[in-house]
């Protein structure tokens, strides 16, 4: 139970849809449909090095799905997700802590009040802690600790705008969870393991590899017009577009090593076989991701060499105007 702040007007927790006065038939025609292929992801907007005062940020953002112009409702049909990311630290632990051999890493994943259709408190809910817990395990398995000791970092992370869940018609019927809650929460996991890898190496801190996130699901309705079926894997799953979605896997998967630092399933799968399936198409889905991060953490190391580069070039030519000047300022100079 969220405490309730008595000195704050407190808005309504949920938006107010406009009335549309259509039969359950067009209602449905409105519904996003996948037009990629089961093994096309979104396209990955991130960038490192957004926030100065952190020693290491990052953004990340996934666009939403375009629509037709017949198609297009007041209310926004799917959303996008946007992730911020800083990293304090390392820095030392005070002297009243105990010795630590090792870093001393903390992830805390916090929504916005803004981020999802249903306004969220300023309190760290459940969903929140269990990502924080999932995000500090995967990035356990890739930080360096013994090279950082007596020594503490934080990762910050805020979802300004997080992926939904369902549908915002099927939410509305079914308000109070069941089968459709959670989904949205695993892609939000996938990017801010992506996000917060850029991070730390933003920081400089010392890793194994880059780990990225992935996810991928098992739906049962069809996503395009020209494939069929009834069990379809696919990555990068978009719950606004599917009507039903069997289980679901994130992972967070080192390319080079060939490792999973954490692995996050959720629903029934069906059989072992298709498990193992499953965590496949999410290995492949942070494999793409990777591509954009290595790409990301490249233009920041040669945005930070060029800005190097240019400060030493300005103290250079300031250095010789000063010793110019002092020649220049009337000292007496012994000639034969």
């Amino acid at each position: 139970m969220q405490a309730a702040d008595r000195r704050r007007i407190n808005a309504p927790a949920g938006g107010t849809t406009p009335p549309v006065f259509n039969a359950p038939k067009d209602v449905q025609l409105q519904r996003p449909s996948r037009t990629r292929t089961a093994n096309e992801h979104r396209k990955i907007f991130l960038r490192t090095g957004i926030v100065p005062s952190a020693s290491g940020s990052a953004y990340f953002e996934l666009p939403p799905q375009r629509q037709s112009d017949e198609r297009e409702i007041f209310a926004p049909s799917s959303s996008n997700l946007k992730i911020s990311c800083t990293v304090h630290g390392p820095r030392p632990l005070p002297r009243n802590a105990q010795f630590s051999p090792n870093l001393l890493l903390s992830a805390n994943i916090k929504f916005a009040p803004f981020a999802t259709r249903n306004r969220r408190g300023y309190v760290r809910d459940g969903t929140e802690r269990d990502l924080s817990v999932h995000l500090e395990t995967a990035l356990r398995g890739v930080v360096i600790g013994e090279r950082f000791p007596k020594s503490a970092c934080d990762v910050v992370i805020t979802v300004l705008e997080g992926e939904e869940d369902s549908w915002w018609v099927d939410s509305s019927e079914d308000s109070g969870g069941g089968n459709r809650s959670g989904w949205g929460a695993m892609t939000v996991l996938a990017g801010c393991i992506t996000a917060a890898s850029a991070a730390l190496v933003d920081a400089g801190i010392d890793c194994l590899d880059l780990v990225s996130g992935g996810v991928a699901a098992i739906t049962s309705d069809a996503f395009t017009t020209v494939e069929q079926s009834k069990e379809v894997l696919i990555l990068d799953p978009s719950p606004a577009e599917h009507e039903t979605i069997s289980a679901a896997c994130v992972v967070a998967y080192l390319q080079s090593r060939d490792e999973i630092t954490e692995m996050w399933l959720k629903g029934d799968p069906g059989s072992r076989e298709q498990m193992e399936k499953l965590v496949d198409e999410a290995v492949k889905a942070a494999t793409l991701s990777r591509t954009v991060l290595e790409d990301a953490v490249k233009d920041g190391v040669d945005m930070k060499m060029k800005m190097k580069n240019q400060a030493n070039d300005s103290s250079g030519a300031s250095k010789q105007n000063t010793s110019k000047g002092e020649n220049e300022s009337g000292d007496i100079i012994m000639t034969d």
